[in-house]
This record gives structure tokens, C-alpha cells and sequence, in this order.
């Protein structure tokens, strides 16, 4: 009886083991994106950084030149509309701050 017992805990071991890869790719930050909470202008690092949600509104700022947005900087993460700068939450796709770096 225990050698079927065990035989039964290696079967289910090594199933689960097989379907480990295929339960991860559920679990991946990409699943938990849509949960980041979106960066109001008055943050302390938004404000920081003089983050604004439409670009436009920092057209009087000295580093602001038209066409920059977060969409297209390189720290702008698209599958969560993130931020490598503010890393806990979403920005605005044409929002705009004074760290902004085309994306090359």
C-alpha cells in the first residue's frame, strides 16, 4: 500500500511540476498591470519631477519641447502605461515631465 501511495505523489509531483511553466506565464507583472494606481500631479515625486498629465500644460517649463510625451520617452512602460520614475504608478500616455528622454 505505501509503494502505491508513493507512486501516486510522484505522478502528481511531476505533473506539477510539467505545468509549473505554464501556470508562471499567468502570474507574470504583466496580469497585475491594469492594478497600478494612476500619479497625481501634486505626488511629491511628481511634483519633483514637474509631472504634468497633459503635456501641453507644461509648454512654459524651460526643458519642455512640443512632442514630448510619456509615450514616447524610454522610461514609459506601454503595457501598463508605467514609469521606470515612478515605478508604484500609471502615467498619462500624453502626460510630460522634466526627466523625458526620446525613446531612441
Amino acid at each position: 500500500m505505501s509503494q502505491n501511495s508513493r507512486r501516486t505523489f510522484l505522478k502528481k509531483g511531476l505533473f506539477g511540476l510539467a505545468a509549473l511553466p505554464f501556470g508562471m506565464g499567468a502570474l507574470t507583472s504583466q496580469a497585475f498591470a491594469s492594478s497600478l494606481p494612476p500619479l497625481e500631479e501634486d505626488a511629491p515625486q511628481a511634483k519633483a519631477l514637474n509631472y504634468v498629465k497633459n503635456a501641453a500644460d507644461a509648454s512654459d517649463h524651460a526643458k519642455y519641447q512640443e512632442g514630448q510625451q510619456c509615450n514616447n520617452c524610454m522610461f514609459w512602460k506601454p503595457a501598463n502605461n508605467g514609469c521606470s520614475l515612478f515605478p508604484q504608478n500609471s502615467v498619462e500616455p500624453g502626460g510630460w515631465c522634466q526627466s523625458y528622454v526620446k525613446k531612441g
